[in-house]
């Protein structure tokens, strides 16, 4: 299992946050996910491609790209 963290754009609330944690855990060989919406990330742990929870993402209709982990630690660049 492996820890993946996105970057996700185009969420403005908590629904938002909702919408994509649920579409990611829906996601085959996603065992968990995690949305923060104030540091604009998804953390995802499981079996499964980057571009298959971008392209979940994606059909929710937010933009999403993998982040380097070390950055989305730190939260969004001010």
């Amino acid at each position: 299992m492996k820890e993946i963290v996105l970057r996700i754009t185009g969420m403005t609330c908590g629904s938002c946050a909702r919408t994509a944690e649920r579409v990611l855990s829906g996601t085959p060989g996603v065992e968990e996910a995690r949305v923060d919406l104030g540091r604009g990330i998804a953390i995802v742990n499981g079996s499964v491609a980057p571009s298959s929870l971008i392209d979940a993402v994606t059909a929710a209709g937010y933009g999403a790209s993998v982040a380097d982990a070390t950055k989305a630690q730190e939260g969004p660049e001010s």
